[in-house]
């Protein structure tokens, strides 16, 4: 139809297929679909002299021919100035949820294109839990929420939500017959706040939005587990251990618990730990990734004699009650030997570590000895005393697990250690 200035009679008049042009602004129009539907419209170039159709909405509120009109005025005021309006329409509308975005993160982590603050990529086992709080909390309550509509309101109350327990429940893991029981909590909040601190840092590094709504936010406290053994709770545990022994239960996992205590490891650096990462001629151990890189660990004569007890039946040291792969029923197990010793439910393998830690304080080391002991962070400073004074790594080695052994009743408190040479 021709061009004059569109009005409501105008719109009420359109047939099916018409489309009126307005004689007041450049491009703006009006036209009918095939249905009762009356929609404004412009039609402009880009400053690269593309042409664009572009949806302004449908008649009604808001949209009037007057209030229309200006919105035309509008966007071709930001044409000028070369922005795209059809374009970011329509890049809204295909923009990627939360869901998808949690997908492209792990995708590229699991390719090793994601690097932590130490420069290396993610290992398997960090990448298992970011997908357990993808699943278990990011994706039910955002996932189908857009990236760039997410606000720092959103996260919040996504941190408020799973420390209620709202995502709590029993989900099925990939292992036969396998269940994660999903309890949230503040701990959890915080920690799953954290993962979504960095997936919304890749989406501003791939432009998928210009802030990070994360940033700012005040998260619960994850409070620090500074639980430590009593020494009555040491000699429980050493009663415990001679009584898991005397019960059959698995060796190599009576022999873990054993270790871990005195050595003072993190839970999964003795279960991954082969025999061609041992030299008991020095009395040390190389491992190759740990969560704080390569260590190198001096070892306690009596840790020595825990691996010279134990059986070789493949690479792995304490091995599996079936398969050569990692004692993934090492919780069932210490949960097992813990009842035995009447010991409480919050003594986990890592109350062993911080109980380790803390009877080498007392005996008066120093934290520098202590990071190199158990394998703090710093490897330069463990490195050094590995390398130039291992001797006082050593005696420090003994001292400790000898202080440890002595609490858990496997020696009389008098009793004097003399290692013998080989």
């Amino acid at each position: 139809m021709g061009n004059r200035k569109i009005g409501l009679r105008d719109v009420r008049i359109l047939k099916p297929g018409e489309i009126i042009w307005d004689a007041a602004v450049t491009g703006f129009g009006v036209r009918r679909q095939r249905s009762e539907a009356v929609s404004y419209v412009l039609v402009y170039r880009t400053q690269e002299g593309r042409q664009r159709w572009h949806t302004i909405g449908r008649h009604g509120s808001p949209w009037t021919p007057d209030t229309a009109r200006a919105e035309a005025q509008h966007l071709l005021g930001n044409v000028v100035t070369g922005a795209d309006p059809a374009a970011a329409k329509k890049a809204k509308r295909q923009a990627a949820n939360v869901s998808e975005l949690c997908d492209l993160y792990l995708a590229d982590a699991e390719a090793g294109r994601l690097l932590t603050r130490r420069k290396v990529a993610k290992k398997s086992s960090t990448l298992a839990i970011d997908k357990g709080r993808i699943e278990r909390h990011i994706k039910p309550l955002l996932g189908n929420t857009k990236v760039a509509a997410v606000t720092r309101e959103d996260i919040d109350a996504f941190m408020h939500d799973v420390a209620a327990g709202k995502t709590a429940g029993n989900a099925k893991t990939a292992r036969k017959r396998g269940l994660a029981r999903v309890r949230g909590g503040k701990g959890a909040a915080s920690r799953a706040v954290g993962l979504l601190g960095g997936i919304f840092s890749y989406a501003v590094n791939h432009r998928m939005r210009l802030d990070n709504p994360v940033h700012g936010l005040t998260r619960f406290a994850d409070g620090k587990r500074e639980r430590r053994l009593s020494d009555e709770e040491y000699a429980a545990l050493g009663q415990a251990l001679r009584k898991a022994e005397a019960a059959n239960i698995w060796p190599a996992a009576v022999a873990a618990v054993r270790f871990l205590a005195l050595t003072g490891w993190r839970r999964s650096e003795p279960l991954g730990l082969k025999w061609n990462e041992i030299d008991l001629g020095r009395r040390t151990t190389t491992l190759p990734d740990t969560k704080t890189g390569r260590s190198v660990r001096p070892l306690s004569n009596a840790a020595c004699d825990v691996l010279r007890n134990l059986t070789r039946s493949g690479e792995l040291v304490f091995p599996a009650t079936r398969g050569a792969g990692q004692m993934i029923g090492f919780p069932k197990l210490w949960a097992k030997i813990r009842k035995l010793g009447s010991l409480p439910s919050d003594i986990t393998a890592h109350t062993l570590r911080h109980s380790y830690a803390s009877l080498a304080a007392d005996l008066g080391y120093s934290e520098p000895t202590i990071a190199a002991l158990v394998g703090h962070k710093g490897r330069s400073i463990t490195s050094r005393y590995v390398h130039s004074a291992d001797a006082v790594l050593l005696a420090a080695a003994d001292a400790v697990a000898n202080r440890t052994a002595e609490l858990m009743g496997d020696i009389r408190p008098d009793a004097q250690v003399i290692p013998l040479r080989a």
